[in-house]
Order: structure tokens, then C-alpha cells, then sequence
């Protein structure tokens, strides 16, 4: 046996040590600071009478339509595989294969794995395994570790376990670096690193109704058994790349910014960035700073808001240090601000339970009926929009390109951003916005990028082209009764799970964070709370009940998909136009992200464990 594996004499099983090194000492940066400018930190007044009537509308409906069908993402394969490597850390540290067997095995090793972790622990389960792709832990903040990377949601809310680990950020919105060393420090505490095996993609998991397991193929060679499997591999990993023809000819140095190459010296350098979502608003005015030409290639501008970012101050620190919980209470406040921007943007009085209520409710002469409250909600939306595109024209200076930065769709539908410092980076002389709208960048070619019969050349071409959205390929490789794999069943079915943590045909399978998962809100984290609870919960349940085998009805997983798709529908018309929450307008009503809202979720889950009755156990066939 390898010294990377090694026995535990109190329990027999077997301990890992196979963390990887850091690729480099270069991987090294932070988020970004507080700006000064008031200026900058404020929206302007929403126009007077502003109003979502039919003329805006259709304005809206047709930014939508010119775009359909321009998202063209490709597989990264053959010559296209290198932007999948690993660019973090060093070769992976040399192991056995592993044939044996073990209680529970996790796949991933972010947030999801390491809070599991914690609790699986508290609860007296020991005999769990995790594989990562990845060389350590942090997941999406092992992955993503460009300059400028910072949380978008209020850290003293995000990051789980605060009051356990005794930590405070630095920031309310945490630099990603920041973050992923905070990943780490919770991983040495509670004893992960023993647990996971890095640098191993699972590639199958078969279910083995005989032996009531599930068999794991790896990369690495490995046939293990484990009785359950927890999907825990995250939302937001794998990256997308865009199809534009003649990219495998470009003769500069390009790459993903989900593997950034800190090799590579930016400065004095002629650079183009594909892409200009949530990744792009952090990485530009950074490289910017740096860089002798940078050119943005813009299919859709952003909605830039406020970001108003400040250091923590030793005053909420000696507060937080006597207040027992203080985050969970802070987090659980913030749950219960159903505006996405006010939710993001954070209210310090309110999280911090300064005062009871962050505003006076709006109160209507008579209840409104669901489709008056989607209306309301629009007219509120689009003022906020209206804000956001005049604050492009008070911070841009130059008319045409102001025009183009701004945005012409419902707030929220794409993911919404938050920076002081984005639009002022297009005053710069060398920094050079080229809209591509509607339908993006036509070619490549080795000098560079060509648009409208331009071409712009360039030293390095950087894709910040995103990442697939709950289309992890891990749903193709699981195997459930009948030989049927997950992704087939789905394609053939439609998105059927019940909770989004189970699916039938897939018994002793737990997916968290998945397809029709909910319980979360605008703060990823807390839904993560709910799932780990949840399959902590699924686990003491079999173990008191003896049971070897969980499954769940057909009926209650057709029920849960049937209420899935009414829910998006009903507030469909405030997320529409194209983006990766529904397909690039691909997806089905109901098929991904889920919609009924927090309090709902958790009610028809608090429902079924008390009842049992979606549930089959056993240890025959359903």
C-alpha cells in the first residue's frame, strides 16, 4: 500500500493523504477593494412614472428574440480538452486503486461536501468517502480563481460553520481567494482531507440491486461499493466554452477563466475577453490595470449594480465574538427579503438584528390576485432596471458605448451583478468595448479576434464564457434499475425527482443542490443547509428502521415535477429572456432551477418526513 494510503488502528478504515501541492506559487490574488466615490456606490432616482407599459415590453421581447439561438457552447474535447486540465495544482499524488467498500460516498469537495461532513460526524457516521476532480478542496472556489474574484452575496451570511470555526471575514464581500482558504481551514479542522481522494472523476455508478450498493468506476482505476451515493459536485463547475469557428487557430495564449493561467504575464500585453457575465464584471477592471489593449467582446451587457463594498470593523467583531449563533441568525434574517436586489445588496441593520423590520411593507387597497402581484413585481423591476441604465450613462462617458452596456431585460433573469468599479473602467483610453450583439464574435483567427470585418489582434485571448448550469455530465454516468442512466431517463421523462434530492429508479442515490432542488433562497448556502440536514436526516431514518434500501414513488416524483412546472410558469414572465437559468430558452417549464419558493420547499419536505409516505423501503425491487 502506498504511503498515501494508510489504516486507521481505531477503526480499520482507511485514511488518504492525497492532497495535492499548489501548481505554483504565482496562483496568488485578491477581490476587490472599497471604492471612495459616492458617486459610484449610488443608483440614480428611478424616472418619474416609470412603468413597465406595452412599449417597454415589447422592447424587451425583441432584445430577446434577436439573441435566440446565438448561445452556441461546445463540448471540451480532443484539441479542447486542455481547457478542462487542471491548472492549481501539481501532478496528483501517486495511490492505490481501491476495490473495497464503504458506508456513504460523497462526490465533490465544496461547501455541500465539507458542511455534510461536519454533520455526518456529529451524528455518528464515519464511514464516509469523497472524491474530488479537483487537487483540494473548495469546489467552485477551487475552480474559479481569477483576479478580482469575490463572493456576490454578503459573506457573514455565505460562508457556513462562522460561529464553529471562529472566524470573521475580512470583507462583506469576500475575495474568492479568501474563501477558498477558509474551505481549507474547515477541511483541516474536521479531519476531511482524511476522507477525500483528489484528482479521482468518478466515471459510473452502478446500482447493484442484489447486493442493495452502489459500484464506483474513477479515473484512477478504482472499483469501490459504497450502500449510499450523495451527488454533491455543485452547480457551477464545469465550464462552457463557446462554438466560434477558427478558435483552435488563434496562435496566442488563450484559456478558460475557470482555469486562469497565472504562468502567463498579462501586463504590456494586447488581451481579448469573450464574455462579459458575472465572471467578466470582476475580471475587467483587475487586468485592466495591467494590460497595454484590452478589448471586451459583448453578446449581452450586464446589469451593473452597486456593489458598496466595505471591510469588516473590529466594533461587529467584538459584537459577532458575544452573540452565540450570531451568523445562522444573520443568514435566517436574510432569508426572509423575498426582492432579489435588497436580498443581495444586504441591509447591515436588519441581518444584524438592529432593527425588526428592513421596510415598510406596501400595503394595497385589496388583495391582488397572483397575476396583478407577477404585474406589481414587473413595474418594481423595471424601475430598478431604469436606475441601472442611467447609471451607465452617468458613469460612461463615451455615448455609444454607454448605449450598449445597457441592458434590456427583467432584473434577475440573468444572473445580476455587483461592481463600483466596471463602468469606470471603460473611461480608460486603452480599454475598448466591442458589441457583438446580438448574436455574438463571428471569428477567429491566429492574430486574433474578427467582428464585422474588424480584426483586433491580440497576445492572449481569455473565455469568460461561463459554466453549464445543473448540466453536470455526473448524470450521465449513473446507472440506476434497468441499466438506465439518470440522463437517459431524464431525456426521455423530463426532470423527475422528488425534492430534487432523490429520483426513482435510483434508490440509495441523495442529489444535493440538483435539478428541482429548492429550500434555498438568493444565498446559496442556505439551501445547502436544508439538503445536508435532509440527507443526515434519510440516513438515521434507514439506520433506525434497519432498512437497506430507499426509494420513492413514481406518483409523489410526478407530483413534486407537476408543481415544479406550475411554479416556474406562474413566475416565468419575470425571468424572461435567454439565459443559463432556463436553457438559453431551451429548458422545460420546471426542469431546473426551482421556483415555489423557500417556505414551500420546506413544507412538502417537513411533510414527507413526518409522513413516510412518498418513500419505499426495503430491500427488493419498487
Amino acid at each position: 500500500m502506498t504511503a498515501s494510503i494508510r489504516i486507521d488502528p481505531a477503526t480499520g478504515q482507511k485514511l488518504f493523504d492525497t492532497r495535492a501541492a499548489k501548481a505554483t506559487e504565482k496562483i496568488t490574488g485578491k477581490g476587490y477593494s472599497p471604492v471612495a466615490d459616492t458617486a459610484l456606490k449610488t443608483l440614480p432616482d428611478a424616472p418619474p412614472g416609470a412603468k413597465f407599459n406595452a412599449t417597454e415590453q415589447a422592447r424587451y421581447r425583441a432584445n430577446k428574440e434577436a439573441r435566440r439561438g446565438a448561445a452556441n457552447y461546445m463540448a471540451m474535447e480532443g484539441e479542447f480538452a486542455k481547457y478542462l486540465e487542471d491548472a492549481y495544482s501539481a501532478p496528483a499524488v501517486p495511490r492505490d486503486r481501491l476495490t473495497d467498500e464503504c458506508e456513504v460516498l460523497v462526490i465533490g469537495a465544496g461547501f455541500g461536501a465539507l458542511v455534510l461532513w461536519y454533520k455526518l460526524q456529529a451524528a455518528g457516521f464515519h464511514d464516509v468517502r469523497f472524491c474530488e476532480k479537483g487537487g483540494d478542496v473548495g469546489g467552485t472556489w477551487y475552480w474559479n480563481r481569477y483576479p478580482g474574484i469575490a463572493c456576490d452575496v454578503e459573506a457573514y451570511s455565505y460562508l457556513p460553520l462562522l460561529e464553529e470555526m471562529g472566524c470573521y471575514p475580512s470583507m462583506k464581500f469576500a475575495s474568492g481567494f479568501e474563501i477558498l482558504e477558509y474551505c481549507q481551514a474547515m477541511a483541516e479542522r474536521y479531519g476531511f482531507y482524511d476522507r477525500c481522494l483528489f484528482h479521482t472523476t468518478v466515471e459510473r455508478t452502478t446500482w447493484n440491486e442484489d447486493g442493495a450498493q452502489w459500484t464506483i468506476e474513477t479515473d484512477r482505476g478504482d472499483r469501490m461499493r459504497a450502500r449510499y451515493v450523495v451527488l454533491a459536485n455543485g452547480i457551477l463547475t464545469t465550464p462552457k466554452l463557446a462554438r466560434i469557428e477558427g478558435m483552435e487557430t488563434f496562435a496566442g495564449k488563450a484559456f478558460h477563466t475557470s482555469r486562469w493561467d497565472y504562468t502567463y504575464d498579462l501586463e504590456g500585453k494586447r488581451v481579448g475577453i469573450i464574455g462579459t457575465g458575472a465572471t467578466a464584471v470582476q475580471v475587467v477592471p483587475e487586468i485592466a490595470k495591467v494590460v497595454k489593449e484590452l478589448y471586451i467582446f459583448q453578446r449581452t451587457p450586464s446589469t451593473i449594480d452597486v456593489r458598496d463594498q466595505r471591510a469588516t470593523t473590529q466594533e461587529e467583531i467584538d459584537a459577532w465574538s458575544k452573540e452565540p449563533g450570531w451568523a445562522k441568525a444573520r443568514r435566517e434574517r436574510l432569508a426572509t427579503i423575498s426582492s432579489g436586489r435588497t436580498a443581495l445588496q444586504g441591509n447591515d441593520d436588519f441581518l444584524a438584528g438592529r432593527v425588526t423590520q428592513l421596510k415598510e411593507r406596501k400595503v394595497y387597497e385589496r388583495p391582488l390576485s397572483p397575476e396583478e402581484m407577477i404585474q406589481a413585481q414587473l413595474n418594481t423591476n423595471f424601475r430598478i432596471m431604469e436606475q441601472i441604465r442611467a447609471r451607465v450613462d452617468e458613469v460612461v462617458k463615451d455615448p455609444r458605448t454607454a448605449a450598449a452596456l445597457k441592458p434590456y431585460y427583467p432584473y434577475g433573469c440573468k444572473r445580476p451583478t455587483f461592481h463600483d468599479e466596471y463602468l469606470p473602467t471603460f473611461n480608460l483610453p486603452h480599454v475598448h468595448l466591442v458589441d457583438t450583439a446580438p448574436l455574438g464574435v463571428s471569428r477567429i483567427t491566429p492574430r486574433g479576434v474578427v467582428h464585422e470585418g474588424i480584426e483586433y489582434e491580440l497576445d492572449a485571448l481569455i473565455y469568460a464564457t461561463g459554466f453549464e448550469w445543473m448540466a453536470t455530465g455526473t448524470f450521465n454516468m449513473i446507472v440506476g434499475r434497468d441499466g438506465r442512466t439518470l440522463r437517459d431517463k431524464w431525456r426521455d421523462e423530463g426532470v423527475r425527482t422528488f425534492l430534487g434530492l432523490h429520483s426513482h429508479g435510483f434508490p440509495n442515490l441523495l442529489i444535493m443542490s440538483g435539478p428541482q432542488g429548492g429550500g434555498g433562497q438568493f444565498n446559496f448556502t442556505r439551501g445547502l443547509e436544508g439538503h445536508t440536514d435532509y440527507v443526515v436526516w434519510m440516513l438515521q431514518a434507514m439506520k433506525q428502521r434497519g432498512e437497506r434500501i430507499v426509494d420513492v414513488k413514481k406518483e409523489s416524483e410526478d407530483a413534486y415535477a407537476t408543481h415544479c412546472r406550475e411554479a416556474d410558469l406562474m413566475t416565468a414572465p419575470l425571468r424572461d429572456c435567454l439565459s443559463y437559468y432556463n436553457g438559453d430558452g431551451n429548458a422545460e417549464p420546471g426542469s431546473l432551477a426551482y421556483y415555489g419558493g423557500p417556505k414551500k420547499w420546506h413544507q412538502l419536505r417537513t411533510e414527507a418526513q413526518a409522513s413516510l409516505e412518498p418513500y419505499v423501503f426495503g430491500h427488493g425491487s419498487v
